[in-house]
């Protein structure tokens, strides 16, 4: 086990000033030493007041499974495409026994493609004209960037 990983989790539920604020314990040791020790890992930051546990790369919905039976806490999926958890639907996940799911590299991947995309057929065709790949309107993004807060600000000093 990582050194300090409980006291850490402790030290935190300890601390903590606000009900609101969950704690997550963290766990790859499925990986390189197996289910059963990451399993042992989750069940002492569950003991030192973890809120959730995530156990990182289950590698089948067995192991997924396995690891919601054994506590009584909610557990966290991480849904990697092309990582070594099978990626589910919500309500594949929640018939398994999970609360919470995070996509961390779906935008970035979908990004990716869109890229690739988008560059092709300017590659092609000289143009992103005609392009198949949807392209997200100029104003929106420059509003989602804060480039009208930028403005303001210029404009102010």
């Amino acid at each position: 086990m990582p050194p300090g990983a409980v006291a850490k989790i402790k030290v935190a539920v300890q601390t903590r000033q606000d009900p609101n604020f969950l704690i997550i314990a963290r766990t790859d040791a499925r990986t390189t030493l197996g289910l059963d020790e990451a399993l042992r890992r989750a069940e002492q930051y569950a003991r030192a007041g973890a809120d959730i546990l995530f156990v990182e790369s289950p590698e089948s919905e067995d192991e997924m499974k396995k690891i919601c039976s054994t506590f009584d806490l909610p557990c966290l999926a991480n849904m990697v495409e092309g990582g070594r958890t099978p990626v589910l639907s919500r309500e594949e996940l929640q018939s398994l026994g999970y609360r919470l799911a995070i996509f961390p590299a779906a935008a970035f991947l979908a990004a990716g493609a869109a890229f690739e995309s988008i560059y092709r057929n300017i590659q092609e065709t000289g143009s992103s004209v005609g392009s198949q790949t949807p392209l997200y309107p100029f104003n929106k993004f420059s509003e989602m960037m804060g480039f009208d807060w930028v403005a303001r600000f210029d404009s102010e000093h």
